[in-house]
This record gives C-alpha cells, sequence and structure tokens, in this order.
C-alpha cells in the first residue's frame, strides 16, 4: 500500500484529502507546516508527498529539497498559476489546481505513483547486453507501454527513433489508446528530460481561458486579470510541451501557436513585447485534421508545422494478443494496489475481453478491471464482473467497411470531389458531412449499411457533430 503524507495547514481541506485517499486504499499522514512534517516524519519514507503551496512558515516547495528522493505534488488555488509554474521549475512532479475534483486529483496521484514504480523497477533490472524475447515481447522495455504486435513493435522504433531530436510530434489515435503515454516516452528518452513535460488538454479549457492558460497574460489585459501571469508554454521552456486534443484549439489560439512553432517565441495577452522559448512541441488528437482544415476548422499552416512526424497508435481492436497482456498487467497492478492477492481472470472472461470491440480503448479496459477487481468476492474475475458484452455491432461494422469500399469505388460524389485517394474513415467522415443536411441520422445508417449505435459511434470517434436538420 502506498503511504501518501498530505502536508495543509486548512484542517477541514486536510481531513478531507485523508479521507478520499485513505477510501482509494493509500495509507495517509498528515502535517500542517513544512517544519511538523520534517519534526514527525522522515520524508523519504513516504511513496508521495501532497503539500499546499502556501503554509505557515517555510512554502510547501521546501519540500521539494528537504526530500529529494520522494515526489511532491504541489496544489495551489487557481489564481496562483505563476507561483505552480515556479514549483514546476524548482522540482515538483506535478501540480494540481484548488478546489479539486476528486476524480482528478486520485488520477494525477495514481499517474506519479505508477511512474515511480516503474523508474525503480526499471532501475532494478541489470543491463542486459542483448534483450531477449521473454523481456522484450511483453512491453518495450524502455518506456510504459505495454505492447507486442507488429503495429505496436514499429511504433516503439518510430518512438527511439524520434525522441533525441527536436522535431514536432503529432500524435494520432482514438481516445483511450495511450496518447500521452507515448508523450511522456518522447520526453523521457529526449534530451530534454530533466526539464519539465507540461500537459495541456485542449478540449478541458473553456475557450475564453485557453489563450490566457497557454501564452500568459498581461495585469489588465482583461476584466479579472488582476495580476500578470506566466502562461504553460512558458513553464515548459527548456522542455516538452504536450497539447492533448489540439483539434479542440479555437483558431486564434492556432495563430499564437503557429507564431511559436515558427519563430520561437510567444506573446502574452495585452503585452506588446514577444518572449523566446525554446520548447518541444509534441501535440495529440483523435480528430482528422487535414479534414478539419479542408473544411476551414483548423489552420492548413498549423497542421503541415505539427504534422512532421507522425506517430498513429493502433485500436485496441486491432492489436490481438496485447489486449490480454494489458488486461494481465492492469488485473495484477489492481491487486496490488488493494492488496487483494493475486486475480485471475476465468477462461470465459479472457474470450470476452479478446472478443470484445472496446470502443473506448484502454481506458474502458482499465475502468472494467478495476470496477471488477473491486467487487470480486474471490480470487476469480468473471464475464459478469467485467460488465462487458459481445458487441452487437460486431458484425454490422465488418459489414459496413464491405459497403464503404462499394459505395467508394461505384456512387459519384454530389461535389464531385475526387475520392480515390481516402482512406474507408475519410470517405466515411466526407459522406456523412455531405448528405446529412437532408438526410435523418436512420437514413444515413441504412446508407452505410450500420446501425445507428454504430453510426453514433463512429461519429464521436471522428469529431463529426450532428446537425439540428438530422436529428428530426
Amino acid at each position: 500500500m502506498s503511504h501518501i503524507l498530505v502536508v495543509e495547514d486548512e484542517a477541514i481541506i486536510r481531513t478531507a484529502l485523508r479521507r478520499l485517499l485513505e477510501r482509494n486504499q493509500y495509507q495517509v499522514s498528515e502535517a500542517g507546516a513544512v517544519h511538523e512534517a520534517q519534526a514527525q516524519f522522515n520524508l523519504d519514507d513516504f511513496d508521495l508527498i501532497i503539500s499546499d503551496l502556501r503554509l505557515p512558515g517555510e512554502p510547501g516547495t521546501e519540500l521539494i529539497r528537504k526530500a529529494s528522493n520522494t515526489p511532491v505534488l504541489i496544489m495551489t488555488s487557481y489564481a496562483s498559476l505563476r507561483s505552480a509554474v515556479d514549483s514546476m521549475k524548482l522540482g515538483a512532479v506535478d501540480y494540481i489546481a484548488k478546489p479539486f475534483d476528486h476524480e482528478e486529483m486520485l488520477g494525477t496521484v495514481a499517474r506519479i505513483l505508477q511512474q515511480r514504480d516503474e523508474r525503480k523497477a526499471r532501475q532494478a533490472q541489470p543491463q542486459a547486453t542483448e534483450p531477449t524475447p521473454e523481456t522484450d515481447k511483453p512491453a518495450d522495455k524502455d518506456m510504459p507501454i505495454i505492447g507486442s504486435c507488429p503495429p505496436m513493435q514499429t511504433l516503439f522504433k518510430r518512438i527511439r527513433k524520434v525522441a533525441p531530436t527536436d522535431s514536432t510530434v503529432l500524435i494520432q489515435g482514438e481516445s483511450g489508446t495511450g496518447k500521452e503515454l507515448v508523450a511522456r516516452a518522447l520526453h523521457e528518452q529526449s534530451r530534454r528530460a530533466s526539464a519539465p513535460m507540461i500537459s495541456v488538454n485542449c478540449a478541458a479549457i473553456p475557450e475564453t481561458l485557453i489563450e490566457s492558460e497557454l501564452f500568459g497574460h498581461e495585469k489588465g489585459a482583461f476584466t479579472g486579470a488582476t495580476a500578470g501571469r506566466t502562461g504553460l508554454v512558458e513553464a515548459a521552456d527548456g522542455g516538452t510541451l504536450f497539447l492533448d486534443e489540439i483539434g479542440e484549439l479555437p483558431l486564434e489560439a492556432q495563430a499564437r501557436l503557429l507564431r511559436v512553432l515558427q519563430e520561437g517565441e510567444i506573446r502574452r495577452v495585452g503585452s506588446v513585447q514577444s518572449n523566446k522559448v525554446d520548447v518541444r512541441l509534441v501535440a495529440a488528437t483523435h480528430r482528422n485534421l487535414k479534414a478539419m482544415a479542408r473544411q476551414g476548422l483548423f489552420r492548413e499552416d498549423l497542421f503541415y508545422r505539427l504534422n512532421v512526424i507522425e506517430l498513429r497508435l493502433p485500436p485496441l481492436r486491432e492489436r490481438g494478443d496485447d489486449v490480454m497482456l494489458i488486461a494481465e498487467a492492469l488485473l495484477a497492478r489492481a491487486a496490488r494496489n488493494m492488496q487483494t492477492g493475486p486475480l485471475h481472470f476465468t477462461p470465459e472472461a479472457a474470450e470476452a475481453i479478446r472478443h470484445y470491440t472496446w470502443p473506448g480503448n484502454v481506458r474502458e479496459l482499465e475502468n472494467a478491471v478495476e470496477r471488477a477487481a473491486i467487487m470480486c468476492d474471490d480470487s476469480d474475475i468473471s464475464t459478469e464482473l467485467l460488465g462487458i458484452e459481445p458487441d452487437l455491432d460486431y458484425e454490422r461494422t465488418s459489414q459496413a467497411t464491405s459497403a464503404l469500399e462499394t459505395m467508394r469505388n461505384s456512387e459519384p460524389s454530389v461535389s464531385q470531389e475526387p475520392t480515390e485517394d481516402l482512406s474507408l474513415e475519410d470517405y466515411f467522415q466526407h459522406f456523412v458531412l455531405e448528405h446529412q443536411e437532408h438526410m435523418t441520422e436512420t437514413e444515413l445508417a441504412q446508407k452505410l449499411g450500420i446501425s445507428r449505435k454504430c453510426l453514433w459511434e463512429r461519429r464521436q470517434r471522428l469529431g463529426i457533430p450532428r446537425k439540428k436538420a438530422s436529428q428530426s
């Protein structure tokens, strides 16, 4: 069981955080200040320290220096982002804004502890001159990504080749496939590994705040800007900036980002001066940016700047036996975290895992395994505990692929655009966007040879919004 120290001077917040962590199988100790924590505990005995930034006496960042072998997660109010950025530069493993969401806190803690365990495991492994099939097959030994199928092995080779460079990388893949893991592997194997990696989910920040968050702002730049703020791009200076879901970035922010890539400089909102920055940009999306650029929804010049190196993550349903390797690893981790003893999938459950199509990819698999581990009464994980059923649309999806092939080769486009070079997903998107104004969802699904559910899932995966006219 991981042991966490919470350092927070407000007793209500400290107690609430302790209870949250204890409910999720963590051992927790408390302190109200840095000197109190140092007097009562050996700081290097903990797996993680969570500390408020502002404490009586010394600030929480002092724990970074005093606990050199323990990662420190800094909590800070939303208004003091600049101080949080300074914390990252001092060596904090990450920061989280208060008031925080429970799921966000638990997700951040789990990720930090997992990374700590993986680093320890790599350090403990003897250095072999030649990798053996047994050690190299389940997962690439240089990164916490599991995969033995040919597409994943190709991806690992490309990561090793691309990581040492400063080239911009665009990671393509469906939601839940592990794009942030790939970005982190690129960072950790680069010459920037000792500098911060700043991760930003562009879809999670309100459009009115995205430019301020990324590029910072000057005091008085807009209503509520009572002080200047350093942006996240500046926070990544010398390191890596990971922009997840970059397809959600507004056009105005895209123009500013283009300047970062072209000139290596930023200008804060409300400022007339530019500042030089040295960042390596890694972007990720589940959207078809090329198609968005054709529709005027994404800057074409930015797309080509981003698409210097493209890494494509295959969906879980296309990774063969990897699904069981990942499921077994996730189950072992869940058993370790909950101290349940060894857990095993029943043969029926293993068969269900192999044949389910996992539309939510690795994230859905992780949630199913964690839920099953919590609910099981013995060491066997059954199909019922996983809560998955055979995908009724699986055969329909296969039929739809054939239907799309036929339609692409035989049916002329209304706009008469050439379609010979379009992939099936490109053609699906092209067909839906062109016909949804005058066809209902049912008619679209029938024409494509799929169910309404399958049509909805493909819309979600490709980021195609439904038009009001098509909802009637």
